[in-house]
């Protein structure tokens, strides 16, 4: 095989993937492969120390390994050379994030700190930080502070420096023993292109996606001040300049060259571009080819996470994010989300006693719009757009003795669909257009009746991208142009998403249906009325 192709790694919150995609769009390989220890939320590996209910960490180990196993199996399936493979492009959840030495060696794989459960890395969801977060939001809001604006207002609970302060209070010891604050998408960036004692920290490479979105980063103005973190604590006053160092790179920029190390690891060929990561969801974006401004693309799975182009820089309240070159460059990227999706489908129906969704999705079919009277709040994982309030709980109510599952399932559906529907009108309401709505994921694959109730909820179609692998296709992207315009041929990075997604087959509307929206119109306002009375 004589064809250039770009490699694409995409880490989940459950899996690492990894798909080989020529500068065509034809997706050559796939492999897939689940995390050793998985999500680590009930104990710590290393002593068995039960954890919080609201802590969950993962294994920086099962990173490297299983993104290894990955490599190896796909490249052995296709029958692909590593000559063949121009660069490497990384997607990673976030904020996920972690403690490291100046060596790039994670605290919690180092003896003397592999007991205690703050070296570990933490995990997107994990939401150990809310009275953190609350602190640093009403010192920002106190203070005036002019970044606050970006983030609609609000500093999310899942994000970077809400994680470092709790850690800093639960025990100092860790955060000064802690070289380096990082994403782990940076983290593994930088163990690919060579992390090691002479590596100069100042080097490291760190994402301006990561940064912008979940580290209050801005290309103007950088990061917050000294005095604002120092008004925080002051043992945080120069963690910027302490512990948060590195160079920043937008995403599909050149990071560095894959190490002798770490090409013997995965199998591939030594000085092969790396690209800076990008989030997971924004990498979705140029990976359905929706790069143009206006197109909404709603990567759904775990959570969900809601992107968008735009060539106009709005203040919306609620909003992750807005990032100047977020996603891709020339754009204000916009993040908005949904922080429990998939995940609380899969909690109700391991609570309502099912191995699958199959018998669910029939009994749902079957009560019909308004699930019999029964109103889910969807908060169970805290609500991110338009609130940004992590501490908030879902609830039912409406419940009767004559409700049986289907009831119930079909109402936590509709929440999530009430819950999108909110935040499209959150964006428009305050200037930000948005004119087609494209789905990825495995969501939208796997339950067309969830995207029936969406399309009814909102009141428009629906384009269901063929592709359940859209993040790992933007990944695969971001290598490619870390490769160059010589090795490519493209002039930019909105050339080659344009003839990387050249392949893709076309999208499968789903329309929606004018009766179902209007009947759906009345009980959205009962959800925004229920949200109203569970927040006072």
């Amino acid at each position: 095989m004589t064809t250039k192709l770009s490699l694409g790694l995409d880490f989940g919150t459950e899996s690492v993937r990894a798909i080989l995609v020529d500068l065509d769009g034809n997706e050559i390989g796939i492999a897939t492969a689940s995390y050793k220890h998985g999500q680590i939320t009930e104990t710590l590996p290393t002593t068995g120390e039960k954890l919080p209910p609201n802590f969950a960490f993962q294994h920086p180990q099962d990173w490297l390994d299983q993104a290894a196993q990955t490599v190896i199996e796909v490249l052995k399936s296709s029958g692909v050379s590593p000559e063949n493979i121009i660069g490497i492009g990384v997607d990673f959840t976030s904020c996920t994030m972690l403690p490291a030495k100046s060596d790039g060696t994670p605290l919690c794989l180092l003896n003397e700190y592999a007991s205690n459960m703050f070296a570990w890395p933490k995990l997107w969801k994990h939401h150990g930080a809310i009275k953190q977060t609350e602190r640093m939001n009403e010192l920002a809001i106190a203070r005036n502070e002019d970044w606050l604006s970006r983030y609609g207002g609000v500093i999310g609970l899942e994000w970077f420096f809400p994680k470092v302060l709790e850690t800093l209070e639960a025990d100092a010891d860790i955060y000064n023993a802690t070289d380096i604050w990082i994403e782990a998408g940076d983290w593994f960036v930088w163990q690919l292109v060579g992390a090691s004692k002479k590596f100069n920290k100042n080097d490291i490479p760190r994402s301006t996606c990561q940064a912008g979105y979940k580290a209050l980063w801005n290309s103007t103005t950088g990061y917050p001040s000294t005095d604002y973190f120092a008004a925080l604590d002051s043992r945080m006053a120069n963690v910027v300049a302490d512990k948060v160092p590195g160079k920043l790179l937008a995403p599909g920029e050149l990071a560095g060259q894959l190490s002798e190390s770490m090409a013997k690891t995965f199998g591939l060929k030594p000085g092969t571009p790396v690209a800076s990561c990008i989030i997971d969801a924004h990498s979705g974006v140029p990976g359905v080819g929706a790069a143009e401004p206006g197109s909404l693309v709603m990567v759904m799975g775990t959570s969900s996470c809601h992107m968008l182009n735009s060539t106009q820089e709005q203040n919306v309240p609620g909003v992750a994010g807005v990032v100047d070159g977020g996603i891709l460059p020339g754009y204000f990227g916009y993040e908005t989300g949904q922080a429990a999706v998939g995940d609380a489908f899969a909690w109700l129906r391991n609570l309502l006693g099912h191995s699958d969704f199959k018998q669910l999705d029939k009994s749902a079919q079957e009560v019909g719009i308004g699930a019999g009277g029964v109103l889910c709040m969807d908060w169970f994982n805290g609500c991110r757009t338009p609130l940004m309030d992590g501490s908030l709980t879902g609830s039912f109510k409406g419940l009767t003795m004559h409700h049986h599952q289907g009831h119930v399932f079909r109402s936590i559906l509709e929440a999530s669909a009430f819950g999108f529907r909110w935040i499209l009108d959150v964006l428009r309401d305050n200037g930000v257009d948005v004119t087609r709505l494209v789905a990825t994921g495995g969501l939208p694959h796997h339950n067309p009746l969830l995207m029936q109730i969406y399309a009814d909820v909102v009141g428009e179609t629906i384009e269901v991208h063929p592709s359940t692998q859209g993040p790992a296709v933007g990944a695969a992207m971001l290598g490619a142009n870390a490769a160059g315009s010589s090795v490519t041929g493209f002039d930019n990075m909105l050339e080659l998403v344009k003839s990387m997604s050249s392949q893709q087959s076309p999208t499968k509307p789903i329309a929606h249906n004018l009766e179902n929206h209007k009947a759906y119109e009345v009980l959205y306002n009962n959800y925004r009325s229920f949200a109203d009375s569970l927040r006072s």
